[in-house]
């Protein structure tokens, strides 16, 4: 089983490709990117997560989408998936049905819309890290989109009770957090960053590395920001992360995945398609991105 310490570096947070109406899974699109990431020297893979549109795969999506990683990854690097949602006991579910086809551990966003006390975040946690004993887990607090903030006691109080969840996706937007969280678990924790942008401000922090969206696009660029950042080359890491930062930031201007997958069709990676209620990015968005990317690669 993974230890917080092998938790490190640059994580892919997967886009999953679509057929150009978004009916069907590209597989073979999604063999590609999953290559391309190990190629670039990328530290993980996170199918299904919040970039991965899992919201809207059906529970064999789900399952086919985790399995085909895993074959590509072949054991290179670990493949984590994301399983979470509102119930506790499909949260279960999807969690075994990964592990079954192969994943090497399992991320559970806190869950949405229904709003639990921390009291109820702390006891689903459990319940899900109990019924997958042998599996790390990994947290993923991200309040913007599930309305709710695993704080630090609920966040103490999982990580002293469940000795097989190993790390935290922080998307809180707050480097404090991490601080905070760090000083109370240390070396018991790897906090990774939830927001590209905030990646060096909290590896100086202590965070371990970034579950990162631009990653897809860029998976040699985001990993090395991170490989000197934990060896302690943090002027070299900073020059990187500055200019990546325009990058990042242009992933975000509408919803994500729509940006970032807008960035690898203009690439010819794969089609542009999301799947509803998201909506394509716009032509406007689609135009900032290429320009950010072209400035970005030197080709402006």
């Amino acid at each position: 089983m993974l230890s917080p310490a092998q938790l490190q570096g640059a994580f892919t947070a997967l886009v999953t490709p679509f057929s150009a109406d978004g009916s069907q899974v590209d597989f073979d699109a999604l063999a590609a990117l999953v290559e391309a990431q190990i190629q670039g020297g990328i530290s993980g893979l996170v199918p299904c997560g919040t970039t991965g549109e899992s919201p809207t795969l059906t529970d064999a999506e789900q399952v086919a989408v985790i399995r085909r990683t895993v074959e590509v990854a072949k054991g290179r690097v670990p493949v984590i998936a994301g399983t979470g949602s509102f119930s506790t006991a499909k949260t279960i579910a999807a969690s075994k049905a990964a592990l079954e086809a192969g994943a090497d551990g399992v991320m559970i966003v806190m869950p949405y819309y229904n709003k639990p006390t921390q009291a109820g975040l702390v006891q689903h946690v459990l319940e899900v890290a109990a019924a997958i004993p042998k599996a790390p887990v990994v947290l993923y607090n991200i309040p913007g989109r599930s309305s709710i903030d695993l704080g630090v006691e609920a966040t103490v109080t999982i990580f002293e009770r469940a000795s097989n969840v190993i790390g935290i996706k922080d998307a809180t937007g707050n480097v404090v957090r991490c601080q905070h969280v760090l000083n109370r678990l240390g070396d018991r924790v790897s906090v990774l960053s939830g927001d590209d942008s905030l990646t060096l401000p909290m590896m100086a922090s202590g965070a371990r590395g970034v579950i990162s969206v631009t990653s897809n696009l860029y998976p040699k660029e985001v990993s090395e920001v991170c490989k000197l950042a934990n060896a302690g080359s943090f002027v070299e890491a900073r020059a990187k992360h500055l200019a990546l930062v325009p990058v990042h930031d242009v992933m975000f201007i509408e919803s994500n995945p729509a940006p970032i997958k807008a960035a690898l069709a203009l690439r010819g990676r794969m089609n542009a398609s999301v799947r509803g209620p998201l909506v394509p990015a716009t032509d406007e968005t689609r135009a900032k991105v290429l320009a950010t990317i072209d400035r970005y690669e030197g080709r402006a």
